[in-house]
């Protein structure tokens, strides 16, 4: 038979700490705590198996674990000399849940439980304190009845309030015995009303409807919704702790509480928590009564805190991270009711991560070991300040599609934006952006879209420029043509206008109305610093690259730490105010030597910018990528310009002049231009632009369009080398499906440095000629593809959508689904989906190499900078990830973890 029920204090401790995926984590630490000599509340721990084998059979609790139930029971009465239900000398115990993660506060947890009739009149006579055992049976009621037999908390409040009032009472502790018994009375009468049936009286059936309760509290909304948000497994399920009950409301030498041995907010070394005398467990948190400051508790009882003083400090060094501990003090004695490694901060937690290890606790490893990554997110972006959000109205929450604070006033167009920003911080509201709000999204400080999802244009772009994010915000109404935003807020509408302060937190996807103030990030000094360099000795020569598009954007990076440009990506410079009227230009051309002249007016804007992204990398390789959208982006929308030109006979001046700002053009030349410009959009439109003309198709099509990129960027190299700067250009041809379109496009590429080297008396500079591999037919031609290319850059956003029939836009429809019913583990345009885009790549880079063996290859798709996707990068061989600038210490330390647990991509690397 199976072991479904261990025992923990007196003689019988049965587990130990290494038992979490049976013990759940407060069983196996209540065991622990048991063999370390620190005081516990003796009792037992029905594993998390158990709560498997409930639901499997059809929510009942299988024979063979009430046995071994009843025989711990047994053992738990002899030890404490009291029994379940005992009139005369009743034992009371606590049923708590306890998973192998940490889940706080999300599953269900009741006390007092054995209280009866009966029993109650025997803890008056045995305590001499009626209202101690009273309030003990009507708070058992209400746990028990709200957990087990789902009557609703706010119903026995109701009562209890009514009781308050009528005895006049300010809190709990000023109702008397008597009020007390007659709130039981009520509470009972509640219990009949609602059930149809008394309170159970019958212990044995308490403990067993507590138990089941716990079991099916794993279920429950906000704990599905917790595990979901952390990547815990449904299937882990929980384990019920049944220990005896201590008593903090005996009085006012009773008192409980909970704590840390550090700040979880901040890290420092100091002791944090609160407490309550003569309460329970529940009231510290429930906000009923005000706790006290547990530095506090040394002037009210001294001994007890010196003892919980030294036992943390000693749990601390016995587990080797912070702790987070419950206590309760029965007529001065000290209880631990339990311990776990507490939840903390980004902030925290790098700073616990450092001085444990400056304090010899840890090992390096081990530090680095310690920090989730994606908690770095909170040090490296400005954070809304919690104290000033107390006064803002929060309209509601969307998706944290860019993290870090941002405040401004609100505007509805990209020009807006462009024009108020000179003024004061601005907020782009959109209902969904486009690649011609670039400028716009570049002035602004934040950016709101009541549509799209994580991966949608505004995410990418605003997380690629380090700018605060919140995308797919359903709740907001954008309408961009009255400009306003409104809301419903506890039933009332709320209505913004342009102009107006709005806050958002990338981070959270919240939303408030109002300015908040915010708190900067500084990613170069303390902890955070001393702690990146350790996570850089462990990531050896694997790389992180940024996705960088403007020198400012390159600067960032460096801050950060990234070791190269992974992603430039040049049509975002085409929609520039100073350069649109010249590609929009090149677009218009019936002719390549029209082309050519609209080309050679953006020539030297590009070799500028080019020069600055060189110069910010100093020695570094800088990927550029040729021209990918198609060229309908760069183009005013058709159902615009149809309405414009309706409008256009009968406008005056003033609609007239708006119109000539908007298509860049004079007044006079509106009624020719326009119609030549609908008939070129009739041209380049498409009905599916994802998969039609754009990449290497467009540079095939119009070679005069690569040619002048390719200028740009060795005229550029040249500039910047001879001003001793080492220069690393890597040319990155997109959309390739054969090697014959790469074939293509690097002749043209190769030609035009050779003459530009040649001509600068620089032959001999070292650069790269490759390609993104987007496209299935890459992936599984990549021998051949590697024929051309010297290097290979995962573009894992579009090779997602090809490879899953997925548009990454569309998706969001139905992702919520999706992910609820299991059918995706993640969203895949946020977690690279190795089982089959993941095998692809892993495809191809193995079939490249066998071609080329120095084969350079990374990835710089979105999910470079996620950490479970940067472990995969890096257990496939890869050399680096690149990522928006704000993710390069996440990949780092993404990167470093992944090498300290090698799965084989080094040997891959150095093959």
């Amino acid at each position: 038979m199976s072991k479904h029920v261990y025992s923990f204090g007196g003689d019988y401790t049965e587990g130990d700490g290494k038992m979490k995926n049976i013990l759940g984590g407060k069983g196996a630490n209540l065991a622990e705590m048991c063999r370390t000599g620190v005081p516990v509340p003796p009792g037992f721990t029905i594993t998390c198996q158990v709560c498997n084998l409930y639901f499997e059979n059809g929510n009942k609790t299988p024979k063979e674990v009430n046995e071994q139930m009843y025989a711990a029971l047994d053992k738990l009465e002899e030890t404490m000399g009291k029994k379940l239900g005992d009139a005369a000398n009743p034992l009371l115990v606590s049923v708590r849940s306890g998973a192998p993660f940490s889940m706080p506060g999300m599953m269900d947890t009741i006390l007092n439980l054995g209280l009866n009739d009966k029993t109650v009149e025997g803890m008056v006579k045995k305590t001499s304190n009626p209202r101690f055992s009273y309030d003990s049976y009507r708070r058992f009621i209400q746990m028990f009845g709200n957990v087990v037999l789902d009557i609703e908390k706010d119903e026995f409040e109701h009562l209890l309030d009514a009781q308050k009032k009528k005895a006049k009472a300010k809190v709990d502790t000023d109702l008397t015995a008597d009020d007390l018994k007659a709130i039981i009375v009520e509470y009972k009468k509640l219990v009949k009303k609602k059930t149809g049936k008394d309170f159970p009286q019958e212990v044995k059936a308490q403990l067993e409807g507590a138990r089941d309760a716990v079991f099916r509290s794993w279920f429950n909304d906000r704990a599905k919704f917790y595990r979901k948000q952390n990547k815990i497994a449904d299937d882990l399920g929980t384990a019920v702790n049944v220990q005896s009950m201590v008593f903090g409301n005996m009085g006012d030498t009773s008192a409980t509480g909970v704590g840390f041995t550090r700040n979880p907010a901040t890290g420092d070394n100091e002791f944090y928590g609160e407490f309550l005398v003569n309460a329970q467990g529940e009231d510290v948190v429930a906000g009923i009564r005000t706790p006290r400051a547990i530095v506090q508790l040394g002037d009210v009882m001294p001994e007890a805190y010196q003892q919980l003083r030294d036992i943390t400090a000693k749990l601390e060094k016995h587990y080797r991270d912070i702790q987070d501990f419950e206590f309760t003090i029965e007529d001065t004695k000290l209880w631990m009711l339990q311990t776990r490694n507490g939840k903390r901060t980004g902030k925290a937690a790098v700073k616990i991560a450092v001085d444990h290890c400056n304090e010899g606790l840890i090992s390096k490893k081990e530090a680095v070991l310690r920090v989730d990554p994606n908690q770095l997110d909170q040090l490296l972006h400005p954070m809304l300040d919690p104290k000033a959000l107390k006064s803002l109205v929060k309209l509601g929450k969307g998706l944290p599609a860019s993290p870090g604070a941002a405040v401004g006033k609100i505007v509805f167009t990209a020009d807006a934006a462009v024009e108020q920003a000179t003024k004061a911080p601005v907020l782009l509201v959109r209902k969904e952006t486009a690649p011609d709000d670039i400028h716009g999204m570049e002035a602004a400080k934040g950016i709101l879209t009541s549509r799209g999802g994580m991966t949608s244009h505004a995410a990418v772009v605003a997380r690629g420029m380090g700018t605060p994010c919140v995308a797919g915000a359903e709740m907001v109404g954008v309408d961009e043509r009255s400009k306003t935003l409104t809301a419903t807020v506890d039933g009332k509408k709320v209505v913004l206008k342009e102009g107006d302060w709005l806050s958002l937190d990338g981070s959270t996807g919240e939303i408030f109305a109002g300015q908040a103030q915010t708190t900067e990030a500084d990613p170069s000094s303390g902890e955070l610093a001393q702690f990146m360099s350790w996570a850089d000795e462990f990531r050896g020569n694997f790389g992180v690259r940024a996705n960088a598009d403007i020198p400012r954007d390159a600067k960032t990076a460096r801050k950060f730490g990234a070791q190269g440009i992974g992603l430039c990506r040049t049509e975002h410079m085409f929609f520039g105010e100073d350069r649109l009227p010249f590609v929009q230009a090149m677009i218009l051309s019936e002719n390549e030597k029209d082309r050519r002249k609209a080309l050679l007016k953006l020539l030297p804007m590009q070799r500028a910018d080019f020069a600055g992204l060189f110069k910010a990398m100093d020695g570094f390789p800088v990927v550029i990528r040729t021209l990918d959208p198609p060229l309908h982006e760069f183009v005013p929308k058709r159902e615009e310009l149809m309405v414009d030109l309706a409008k256009l006979p009968h406008a005056d001046a003033k609609l007239k002049k708006e119109m000539a700002g908007r298509y860049k053009m004079p007044v006079g030349e509106l009624k020719k231009a326009l119609p030549a410009l609908l008939k070129r959009v009739e041209e380049l439109h498409e009905f599916n632009p994802m998969l039609g003309h754009r990449g290497c198709r467009l540079g095939i099509t119009y070679p005069e369009i690569t040619e002048m990129q390719a200028r740009a960027i060795f005229e550029a190299a040249v500039q910047v080398a001879k001003k001793g700067v080492k220069v690393i250009p890597e040319v990155m041809i997109p959309l390739i499906g054969s090697v014959a379109e790469l074939e293509n496009q690097k002749a043209i590429v190769k030609r035009v440095a050779e003459e530009v080297l040649e001509k600068a008396g620089m032959k001999k500079m070292h650069y790269l000629i490759g390609t993104m591999i987007e496209i299935p037919r890459a992936a599984l031609t990549a021998d051949k593809v590697a024929q051309e290319a010297e290097f290979f850059s995962f573009g894992t956003n579009d090779l997602t959508q090809t490879t899953m029939g997925l548009s990454r836009d569309d998706y969001t429809k139905f992702s919520k689904d999706y992910e609820n019913r299991k059918i995706f583990k993640a969203d895949p345009f946020a977690v690279l989906d190795q089982e089959g885009v993941g095998k692809l790549v892993k495809l191809a880079v193995d079939l490249g190499r066998s071609t080329r063996p120095d084969l350079e290859v990374g990835i710089c798709g979105e999910h470079g900078g996620e950490p479970s996707s940067v472990e995969f990068c890096y257990n496939v061989g890869m050399n680096y990830v690149s990522c928006s600038p704000f993710r390069v210490p996440i990949a780092r330390l993404a990167a470093a973890q992944a090498a300290l647990s090698d799965g084989g991509g080094e040997k891959m690397r150095t093959a």
